[in-house]
C-alpha cells in the first residue's frame, strides 16, 4: 500500500532517490516476432533476459505476454527495480502514452502505458524501439559522450534515433527518427508507406534482396552463384542470402552490398546538411556485414557531404550493444524518467 509519504511516479510506488541510484531497470523490446525482456544494471549490463513469442495480431494478448515477461524477470530478481521501459516498432505520440501505429503488431492509437501501468504497477516509459537503441548507444556504446548522435537502423526497414545535448528527441509529434522514409529517388520504387523512392527501398535488407532478384531475372548468367543458394528460383532471393554469398567471396554479392553501403552514405550525407551529427551509428541486422556496407558507405559521404572540402563530416561507425541496444536503452530511459521525477 502507497502512504501518503511514500513517493510516486506516474501515480504508483517508485523507489526513494537514494535507492534508486543502485538498482536495475527492467527493459523489454518488441518486435514483430518476439518480446523479449533483461534487468539491465545502472551500468548498462545486462543480467538476466528472458523472451516470449509476439502475438502480433491482438492487442489484449501481446500486453499480456508484455506483463508475464515483467513479471518473470522481476520475480527472480526480487521485485526491486527502478521501473519498466518499452520499446517497440511504432509510432508513439510524443508523451508515449498512445501507439499511434505499429506495422507489425495490432496497436492503432492504442493507450498502451495508460494500461500497463495500471496492470504492472511501476514506473513506466514506453516509446520507439529505434530511439531506445539510439540512447543506449548514446550512454554505454559507440556514440558514448557525443554532442549530437544519430543512429540509423537497418533491417528490413530504416529506422533510427537522435540525441542532442544528452537528450533523446523524438520530434514535435514523437515520431521524428523515421530516416527510410526520406524521398531519395523521384518515382522510384514503392514503399509500404505509401510514397514512390524511398531510402529504405534502396540501402535496407529488403533492398538488397530485391536488387538481388532484379538482377537474376534481368541477367541470370551474372547471378548464377546467388541462383545456386535457391534452386534457380530468383524469386526466393533474399537479402540474407546476398550477405552469405558476400561473406564467401562472391562478386555480384560484394557489389550489391556496396551499392547498399554507397545509398546509404548518400543519404547520411543528406542528413548531415540538416543536422551536423558528431557521429552516426548503424545498427539493425544489415551492420552486422561491417566493411562490406560502410566502407562503400564512408566513401560516398566523402564524395557527397555538403560544403565537404569546408567542414569536417560525421564519424560513421558500427552500433556496439548489437540485439539487447533496444531493451537496455529501454530499461535506462526508464531510469532517466524516474530521476526526472525527483523531488
Amino acid at each position: 500500500m502507497t502512504t501518503s509519504s511514500q513517493r510516486t511516479v506516474d501515480g504508483v510506488p517508485a523507489a526513494a532517490p537514494e535507492d534508486a541510484a543502485g538498482l536495475p531497470a527492467l527493459g523489454i523490446d518488441i518486435g514483430g516476432t518476439k518480446v523479449a525482456g533483461g534487468i539491465v544494471a545502472p551500468d548498462g549490463r545486462v543480467l538476466d533476459t528472458a523472451r516470449r513469442a509476439t502475438p502480433g495480431t491482438s492487442v489484449s494478448e501481446t500486453e499480456d505476454v508484455i506483463v508475464t515477461v515483467v513479471e518473470e524477470l522481476a520475480a527472480r530478481h526480487g521485485g526491486e527495480l527502478v521501473g519498466v521501459g518499452i520499446g517497440a516498432a511504432g509510432w508513439f505520440d510524443r508523451t508515449g502514452d498512445t501507439v499511434l501505429f505499429s506495422p507489425h503488431l495490432a496497436w492503432r492509437h492504442s493507450t498502451l502505458r495508460r494500461d500497463l501501468i495500471a496492470r504492472l504497477q511501476r514506473p513506466l516509459w514506453v516509446g520507439n524501439d529505434a530511439d531506445a537503441a539510439a540512447w543506449a548507444e548514446y550512454r554505454y556504446g559507440a556514440a558514448r559522450g557525443a554532442s549530437l548522435a544519430l543512429m540509423i537502423t537497418l533491417g528490413t526497414g530504416i529506422g533510427g534515433g537522435l540525441v542532442i545535448d544528452g537528450r533523446l528527441h523524438r520530434g514535435a509529434h514523437g515520431v521524428a527518427g523515421e530516416w527510410g522514409h526520406m524521398r531519395v529517388v523521384p518515382d522510384g520504387r514503392l514503399c509500404a508507406c505509401g510514397n514512390r523512392g524511398c531510402w529504405e527501398q534502396y540501402a535496407s535488407g529488403t533492398a538488397l534482396g530485391q536488387t538481388a532478384r532484379e538482377v537474376a531475372r534481368s541477367s541470370p548468367a551474372a547471378a548464377a552463384r546467388l541462383l545456386e543458394r535457391v534452386d534457380g528460383d530468383g524469386a526466393r532471393l533474399t537479402g540474407e542470402d546476398v550477405a552469405k554469398a558476400a561473406a564467401e567471396g562472391d562478386p555480384l554479392a560484394l557489389e550489391l552490398l556496396a551499392e547498399v553501403g554507397t545509398w546509404l552514405g548518400q543519404g547520411i550525407a543528406d542528413l548531415s546538411a540538416v543536422l551536423d551529427p558528431e557521429v552516426v551509428v548503424i545498427g539493425g541486422g544489415v551492420s552486422v556485414l561491417g566493411e562490406m556496407v560502410l566502407g562503400p558507405a564512408r566513401s560516398r559521404l566523402e564524395r557527397a557531404l555538403p560544403g565537404r572540402t569546408f567542414r569536417p563530416g560525421p564519424r560513421v561507425v558500427a552500433a556496439e550493444l548489437g540485439a539487447q541496444a533496444g531493451l537496455i536503452g529501454a530499461a535506462d530511459l526508464s531510469r532517466q524518467s524516474v530521476a526526472e521525477h525527483q523531488p
